[in-house]
């Protein structure tokens, strides 16, 4: 790396917690970005108060502004410190508590005490990728000391992978179109989303209309509202590539608008980016009419996150559930590894945030038709490469609605203890002694071999992952919300005390953890009934 520029070396600065960053996986060719390169980057500042960790009522976006985002002071204070630096404030919101600063590579590196290199490396997908590069940790200005508590975005490596496995048609062993699903989980009757909002975070590629137009015309529906909204300067950009991001796009926006045909289906495109990211949750949760759930199939091991990113996507997904919005997470779809080469398990994020509704994968066999369900275990094609992701975060404690889960004792599993049946479940693998947040909390089919027929740049295919079950949940949370009149928020409080409300999965694994009766690391409390759960939440 080169020497940081110091344009600014007279004003004192002090570190900035948690902005310590490592050299990207595969890193080559770093060379100094140029100076005159004009970037943007969002800043987060602290809190007026914090958040109770669970709201009794939906607070409106003005009550969560006056009461729980950035001050009135912070905000000038942040606003005169960055424009006398030469920094251009393009955005500033006290409710999500976000400032968006532009200038040149020279100057936003001078603030922040950082250098920036012009590099290649290997992303989360496996694939190499050009972006801008820092190592090191972040300074910022002391008199922002405190105030500031996170700056994304000098690093623009991608953040994030989506977490879905796509196939030929005729690969599949057995495959369900999404209404087929709403019947096998007894989404409730006489239900179709109307009035509700659903939003769809995607970090690349896009839809086009004529693949929906097809999609939906054989299914004999007529074709949802869908939006495409821009966020940070990207937009709804096909690529042609099924394998691709597009797969994730179409994936998301089909089986949400085939399971809640009525409701408004707004698509918000970011760049892969952590300030990409956080700034594509936060304008969907605050947006005006906020939407009952936000669908979130992209995802990376917590540990790939830097602190203050993390934590910064954490404070969002607690301001969506204050604002009653329900985010869902796909929990990753690379067993409890999560793809890491450490020998150690890791749980994937956002999923990990005790805020967000962590959704864990099936494997399905059931007949359409009826609704009736003949198996679903764990999904675990391969304990690495294609199994649900789920254990315990690293990072974030159990909350208190979880802190009643206590899996049973048990052993570790294997890749060929799941392949060869068993007379009976083994028992869950027990918590470690000390453990933070389980994941995930609910699951859905995720296994391709039983996955979601879709259509992606005009193929018809067959799509699994965790990915699908998010959108399927954010389908069904519209269902849900349209049938009791209610925003649910934080929803994992209620439906952790009605067990019943779900199909308790209790064979299989994903590496190391088992299935078992009640919570498990693998499925959570298991897949749903919707008109149980409809029943359950007062309907």
């Amino acid at each position: 790396m080169t020497d940081a520029p110091t344009p600014h070396s007279d004003e004192p600065r002090v570190p900035l917690p948690g902005s310590e960053r490592p050299p990207a996986p595969g890193l080559r060719a770093a060379r100094p970005a140029d100076p005159s390169e004009r970037i943007e980057v969002t800043v987060v500042l602290r809190r007026r108060a914090p958040l109770p960790e669970q709201p009794s009522a939906p607070l409106s976006r003005e009550a969560l502004a006056s009461g729980h985002g950035a001050s009135d002071a912070d905000l000038q204070l942040a606003t005169e410190t960055f424009t006398r630096l030469g920094a251009e404030v393009l955005e500033a919101d006290a409710a999500s508590r976000r400032i968006r600063l532009g200038g040149t590579v020279e100057v936003l590196s001078g603030i922040f005490g950082t250098s920036l290199d012009s590099a290649t490396s290997i992303g989360p997908g496996g694939e190499a990728v050009a972006h801008r590069h820092r190592t090191g940790g972040l300074m910022i200005p002391a008199a922002l000391d405190g105030v500031v508590t996170a700056v994304l975005g000098l690093d623009d490596r991608p953040q994030a992978r989506p977490q879905f496995r796509a196939i030929p048609l005729a690969a599949a062993g057995t495959s369900y179109s999404p209404p087929d699903l709403g019947r096998i989980y007894a989404f409730p009757a006489g239900t179709d989303g109307s009035g509700q909002t659903v939003a769809i975070l995607e970090l690349g590629g896009g839809f086009g209309q004529a693949d929906l137009d097809a999609y939906f015309s054989g299914l004999g529906l007529a074709t949802p509202s869908v939006t495409a909204v821009g966020v940070d300067g990207a937009v709804n950009e096909p690529r042609k590539d099924p394998q691709g991001a597009d797969g994730e796009v179409l994936l998301d926006v089909e089986v949400v608008g085939a399971l809640a045909p009525k409701a408004d289906i707004l698509v918000y495109f970011a760049p892969n980016t952590d300030a990409g990211f956080l700034d594509a949750l936060s304008t969907a949760a605050h947006a005006t009419p906020a939407p009952c759930a936000i669908s979130i199939s992209w995802g990376q091991s917590e540990d790939d996150w830097t602190a203050q990113a993390r934590n910064a996507m954490d404070q969002a997904l607690a301001d969506a559930a204050a604002l009653g919005v329900t985010v869902t997470a796909a929990a990753g779809d690379r067993g409890s590894t999560d793809g890491a080469t450490d020998g150690r398990d890791h749980a994937d994020f956002p999923a990990s945030s005790p805020h967000a509704l962590g959704c864990g994968g099936t494997r399905l066999q059931a007949d359409p038709s009826t609704g009736a369900i003949t198996s679903e275990t764990v999904w675990n094609d391969s304990p690495t490469t294609s199994a649900t992701g789920g254990g315990y975060s690293d990072v974030f404690p159990a909350p208190s609605w979880q802190t009643a889960v206590a899996p049973a004792p048990a052993g570790h599993a294997s890749a060929e203890a799941h392949r060869k049946p068993k007379p009976k479940p083994k028992p869950p693998t027990p918590a470690p002694a000390s453990h933070g947040r389980g994941v995930p909390d609910v699951a859905g089919v995720a296994d391709p071999q039983t996955g979601y027929r879709v259509r992606v740049d005009g193929a018809d295919m067959v799509i699994g992952g965790t990915s699908a079950v998010a959108p399927l949940w954010a389908a069904l949370i519209a269902r849900l919300a349209q049938a009791t009149g209610k925003r649910f928020g934080l929803m994992q409080p209620a439906l952790y005390a009605q067990p019943g409300a779900f199909r308790d999965v209790t064979s299989g694994n994903n590496g190391t953890f088992h299935a078992g009766p009640g919570w498990d690391a693998c499925t959570g409390l298991g897949s749903p009934n919707g008109t149980a759960l409809l029943k359950a939440l007062g309907g």
